[in-house]
């Protein structure tokens, strides 16, 4: 059985998948790893976990960036449950919920190591763009958007 949950950041099956996430991107982003773990560790209201029989595998959320724009924030799935489609679904859920309050745009941050994310961003409609806000001048960043149609 799936299913997607709509919930906050509050939500313990959230917390859990987050701290694996946070773990493996020890490795990811290194010596800037506390650079990143400051824009991680906020209040989210919007956020989706993934359900797998009843098991917490996946999860994402977005942040308003701006009046018309949403920041993706949090996307994992866990290493177990990777290659079958489940991040693609959170995302698609994700924007889906942006537009229903009204955002046209969408925006995040991701590693350059992180190919297989990119890929999925890029076959989810995102481009590459300019480093935005906080990433602008961190090098190890790719940022994207994507115009919610």
């Amino acid at each position: 059985m799936i299913l997607l949950k709509k919930t906050t950041s509050e939500n313990q099956d959230f917390q859990k998948l987050t701290a694996l996430f946070d773990d493996y991107l020890i490795d990811i982003d290194g010596d800037e790893k506390d650079f990143f773990a400051q824009y991680n560790h906020i209040y989210l209201d919007n956020v989706i976990v993934y359900f797998e029989n009843d098991i917490a595998v996946g999860c994402g959320a977005f942040k308003k960036y701006d009046v018309e724009t949403v920041e993706i924030k949090r996307m994992f799935v866990h290493p177990e449950h990777r290659n079958k489609g489940i991040a693609n679904q959170i995302l698609n859920e994700l924007e889906s919920w942006a537009k229903e309050h009204n955002f046209t745009t969408s925006i995040l941050e991701t590693s350059f190591k992180l190919e297989n994310a990119i890929a999925l961003y890029k076959k989810s409609g995102y481009i590459i763009t300019e480093n935005y806000g906080q990433y602008a001048n961190v090098e190890s960043s790719v940022c994207m958007k994507k115009i919610l149609k």
